[in-house]
């Protein structure tokens, strides 16, 4: 039977709850304090049985409520090796800034001690092409850098692939262009992506999915 694929608007982002016949998993988290909307959303469902929290990147909108979700429902935590260090110590690293990212930047000091999010170490390090199916779930994890050093997708099912911010559809569909630690990897990993050939995308931002023909004419 296929997943069954849950949208939760939680605090700044977007996280997703997929759901498997042998439990489900948590795709992102949201910032700080984001939890109760995704407890309601599994409360909603009958989902009691949360086998994986997946992380796609360590910014704080992303990894927020992990730490208070592992603990409320005891499901580990996955995120790609090259983000864990930034995780463990509680740290967003956006690097340098582009577009609109450039006015938002400079308030970043003065907000992030207020929504600052928990010291949170993975439990699961992941690295490219590894598969979740130990957590009961047809999933394997792209590494996308660019955004972050781990920035990476997850392709469930081999047709979904939740992108974290590699793309955003917040403006409509399109890469993001806001915030990067190298921005030379991005095209990369976006050409990536498309070599998948996902059916669906789910972005870490914005309310709209983006199917197959829309990710074809996205260009970086």
């Amino acid at each position: 039977m296929p997943c069954r694929i849950h949208s939760i608007s939680v605090r700044m982002a977007r996280a997703y709850l997929v759901e498997f016949d042998r439990g489900c998993f948590l795709i992102d988290t949201g910032a700080p304090r984001s939890e109760r909307r995704v407890l309601e959303c599994m409360r909603r469902l009958g989902c009691d049985d949360l086998r994986l929290i997946f992380i796609t990147h360590a910014h704080l909108d992303h990894y927020g409520s992990a730490a208070s979700l592992r603990r409320l429902t005891g499901a580990p935590i996955a995120v790609h090796r090259n983000d864990a260090r930034a995780m463990a110590e509680g740290r967003t690293s956006v690097g340098t800034a582009r577009s609109i990212g450039r006015f938002k930047k400079p308030f970043f000091p003065i907000v992030f001690p207020f929504i600052s999010p928990e010291p949170t170490a993975p439990d699961i390090l992941v690295d490219d092409g590894d598969t979740l199916r130990d957590c009961g779930c047809d999933a394997t994890v792209i590494h996308t850098p660019g955004h972050t050093p781990g920035s990476s997708c997850l392709l469930v099912d081999g047709r979904c692939a939740f992108v974290g911010d590699l793309l955003t559809t917040t403006w409509g569909p399109q890469v993001q262009r806001n915030y990067a630690t190298d921005w030379s990897q991005l095209a990369g990993s976006l050409e990536r992506l498309k070599s998948l050939s996902p059916e669906i995308i789910y972005p870490g931002h914005g309310k709209c999915t983006v199917d197959a023909a829309g990710l074809a004419v996205l260009r970086f």
